[in-house]
């Protein structure tokens, strides 16, 4: 049983999973949870992590700060995604480590699974193949962080586990075209066309790709969930099991927004990984299970963009 007092760091809580995941933590008791903003600690600076940890000696870490983004800034900026989640996933686990960390929760990402992979991706198939080309150096990163953790449990005994989620969205989430996920990046899409009337919306791809969606209120709930129980496993996928193809998104997304006109899809564009659904046995075999369906998601995504337009 963990402490309510136990100090908690929560790595990049100002994100859209950092902050659900700060709130929960708050709302169900826990009383000493430790933050800082970038400008307060640079994860990417071992002395000021290091630092950090000697002058408030968490109990234990969830870390969630990661470089993320979509497919056009991952293709346009590989380097940054690799060397910025390199970086503060080396630092933060090996500090945790030396200054004694009960347990460390890492939040992985699925597209650390082979570009060729069966479906659905179960955790033994991590490392079967090459990853997807288009986000190689995010992928490479947290498959870096993952195996990093489970090493550090094998040589030190160090309680450490790795959560993977499908693709994630919900409140906070960005609707910078350049930076977003998806998700996001449609719903300002079509919200943005039904507005000025636009006739036609141009998506990257031929549509096909297939994609899995998980609510940030839900892997909130199962990284408190998986924080609070032990499992036997290095790393565990958390995702509803069921994924969509990403024109039937768009087609779902458009109707929502009341969009009518016409989709082209720019199939001289990338898809990325053609199919990306996790096998999550392991998740319901320990008693965890989603509950927010995609449509009532959705709803709330395009409810919370209408919030912050002018």
């Amino acid at each position: 049983m963990i402490e309510k007092s136990a100090k908690i760091f929560i790595t990049g809580h100002s994100g859209m999973l950092g902050s659900k995941t700060l709130q929960r933590f708050k709302d169900t008791g826990y009383k000493s949870i430790l933050t800082a903003t970038h400008s307060a600690l640079d994860l990417k600076d071992q002395a000021s992590v290091n630092r950090f940890f000697l002058d408030n000696k968490p109990d234990y870490v969830i870390h969630i700060a990661a470089k993320v983004g979509g497919i056009n800034a991952n293709i346009n900026h590989p380097a940054s995604f690799l060397y910025d989640n390199l970086m503060m996933q080396a630092n933060v686990i090996h500090a945790a480590y030396s200054n004694g960390v009960k347990k460390f929760v890492f939040i992985a990402s699925s597209c650390i699974y082979p570009r060729e992979s069966q479906q659905p991706m179960r955790e033994e198939y991590l490392l079967d193949g090459k990853p997807e080309p288009t986000n190689e150096g995010y992928a490479i990163a947290k498959i870096a962080g993952v195996k990093l953790l489970e090493s550090y449990k094998k040589q030190y005994g160090f309680n450490g586990l790795s959560l993977i989620p499908s693709n994630l969205y919900g409140p906070n989430d960005s609707f910078d075209l350049e930076h977003a996920h998806v998700l996001s990046s449609l719903v300002k899409r079509f919200s943005d066309a039904k507005k000025q009337g636009q006739k036609s919306v141009t998506l990257w791809g031929s549509g096909i790709a297939q994609r899995e969606f998980l609510h940030t209120n839900d892997f909130s709930e199962a990284i408190l969930y998986f924080f609070e129980n032990e499992v036997p496993y290095d790393y565990i996928n958390i995702g509803p099991g069921t994924d969509i193809s990403i024109k039937d998104l768009a087609n779902l997304i458009a109707a929502k927004t009341a969009y009518d006109g016409e989709i082209i899809w720019d199939k001289s564009k990338p898809d990325g990984m053609l199919r990306k659904c996790m096998d999550v046995s392991k998740m319901r075999k320990e008693g965890f299970n989603p509950k927010i369906t995609l449509e009532d998601g959705i709803d709330e995504v395009i409810m919370n963009y209408k919030k912050i337009q002018p």
